[in-house]
């Protein structure tokens, strides 16, 4: 029971509290993209709770054996992206020999999905985080769960977004920005910020 309370506690940390792409930006041009279509949206964020969970316990691995190393923090990204891509390539060629109608539909679009600051950068904070190799689980978890969420939260304001109320100047990109800061501001009142009184 405990391990899956690690789990859910992670996950929910990463989904609400910590959300990579509404609390530190990463991955939000990975989100502007994802956002533009529904398909885009659940398909980016399958791809990326895919490889952050699996490489989360590669990760988990990798720290506890190498955590105490001083030269550790040098070598971390780049070992972080050779389990990426280990995962990677071993997912598509799976996909590749026994779905390949799937694997048509999915090599224009999985290297955007997995190969971006949203993906990275939730393997650093399962670090950074700490714990044992379920919370690193719920972590990568909650992480593909949280792009969901933001990607949706995109998705449906969208045309509203979009639609003539708004001045041409603002409309598309820097609209979208601004919502996405306001979400950013909303979200972070989860984590318990409060002004201190000097």
């Amino acid at each position: 029971m405990q391990i899956f309370l690690n789990i859910v506690s992670a996950a929910l940390v990463a989904i609400f509290v910590q959300n990579l792409v509404l609390e530190r930006a990463l991955g939000a041009n990975v989100l502007l993209y994802a956002s533009r279509n529904k398909t885009h949206c659940i398909g980016f964020a399958v791809a990326i709770t895919y490889v952050t969970t699996v490489s989360s316990p590669l990760v988990w691995v990798l720290d506890t054996l190498l955590g105490e190393n001083e030269y550790y923090g040098i070598f971390m990204p780049i070992l972080y992206v050779l389990v990426i891509a280990f995962i990677y390539i071993v997912s598509l060629v799976v996909i590749w020999r026994f779905f390949p109608p799937l694997f048509r539909s999915l090599k224009k679009y999985v290297h955007l999905s997995v190969f971006n600051c949203s993906v990275i950068g939730s393997l650093f904070l399962c670090s950074q985080q700490g714990g044992d190799i379920f919370t690193y689980i719920g972590y990568g978890f909650g992480t593909g769960v949280g792009f969901l969420l933001a990607a949706y939260l995109l998705y449906v304001a969208a045309d509203r977004l979009n639609s003539s109320l708004v001045p041409a100047a603002f409309r598309g990109y820097p609209i979208m920005i601004v919502y996405v800061g306001i979400l950013s501001l909303a979200l972070y009142a989860f984590t318990g910020y409060t002004t201190s009184a000097v």
